[in-house]
């Protein structure tokens, strides 16, 4: 595989209409990031990564609910991280991918790779939420000199037993179609993520309506959800997850990295019975339990998770 950096691409209206979007969340929060888009693998993907704070370089993999700006709270409460937020092919200015179940662990570890290698960096740390985190441990499995730790931001596909939650099997059935037309209204943008565990968080301002306009601009201006669906439809079988999405307990038992598992008891994916069991699988795993917070659990309480993950970070340097 080949990895270069490229120019930037060319936008039309709706693309500046997002990027107005990203920039005032990241105004909010008082943060400066620069990008850099980078070309890799065959046939070539072109990927954005977004780099802001500075210091050891933490490589980011996201979720459902978004790219880089999702983060900017727990970016803010850890700036002596170099933060690298990667869009996910089809999110962002992140070109498609067409993915196949049996070939995604290989796909996605490789152009994660392929990533670092264009940025010019040998090490880092690997975090991800939710599906973000198959990402995070697919990396570490296949090239694991290439991670030095592992932290993974809420509940995801890692296991069989985190069963698809209903929004995910809504959007691979025909109806996630309209689906997609109906998100883009902000009533309904923000009844997803109420949805997600961060009801009390919008009532009481943690969650600013800052992020909920920017996630509305991710439904509207950008192709992303049609992508993410055309992936989840990709994953889901009958019965649940189709081979090659989840790991298996061989999997999880071969990576030795040290891991850091943060969940919220309000996340609707998988159980803390679930997540003990994989942290259980792994060598050097540790999960810390958030009670009373959402899937994503840095946007209910970003100072503790920050602290949490600081002290696992520095521990192990």
């Amino acid at each position: 595989m080949t990895a270069a950096t490229i120019v930037a691409p060319e936008e039309d209206a709706r693309a500046v209409r997002y990027r107005d979007a990203e920039a005032a969340v990241w105004r909010r929060y008082g943060l400066s990031p620069t990008e850099r888009f980078v070309q890799v693998g065959s046939p070539p993907t072109r990927v954005r990564v977004v780099d802001v704070g500075s210091g050891p370089p933490l490589l980011v993999a996201h979720g459902t609910f978004g790219n880089g700006p999702a983060f900017a709270a727990l970016v803010r409460e850890l700036p002596d991280r170099r933060w690298l937020l990667v869009d996910r092919p089809g999110w962002g200015f992140s070109s498609p991918l067409d993915y196949r179940a049996e070939t995604f662990a290989g796909t996605i570890a490789d152009l994660q790779r392929d990533v670092l290698d264009a940025l010019g960096v040998e090490l880092a740390d690997a975090a991800g939420h939710s599906i973000g985190g198959v990402y995070a441990l697919r990396l570490a499995q296949r090239h694991p000199r290439r991670v030095r730790r592992v932290v993974l931001l809420g509940a995801g596909p890692m296991v069989d037993a985190a069963d698809p939650p209903a929004l995910i099997r809504l959007m691979a059935s025909p109806v996630g179609r309209v689906m997609l037309q109906m998100i883009k209204r902000r009533r309904l943008t923000e009844g997803m993520i109420r949805g997600s565990g961060h009801g009390s968080s919008i009532d009481d301002g943690r969650i600013p309506a800052v992020i909920i306009d920017w996630r509305r601009a991710v439904n509207r201006e950008t192709d992303a959800m049609r992508h993410e669906r055309a992936m989840i439809r990709a994953f889901m079988g009958r019965h649940g997850w189709r081979p090659g999405l989840t790991l298996s307990d061989a999997d999880l038992a071969g990576i030795h990295h040290e891991t850091l598992m943060l969940y919220g008891t309000g996340d609707s994916v998988g159980s803390p019975t679930t997540w003990r069991r994989m942290a259980d699988t792994m060598p050097n795993a540790r999960l810390s339990i958030f009670e009373g917070v959402g899937h994503m659990l840095w946007l209910d309480d970003p100072k503790r998770v920050a602290a949490e993950m600081r002290v696992f970070l520095d521990e192990y340097s």
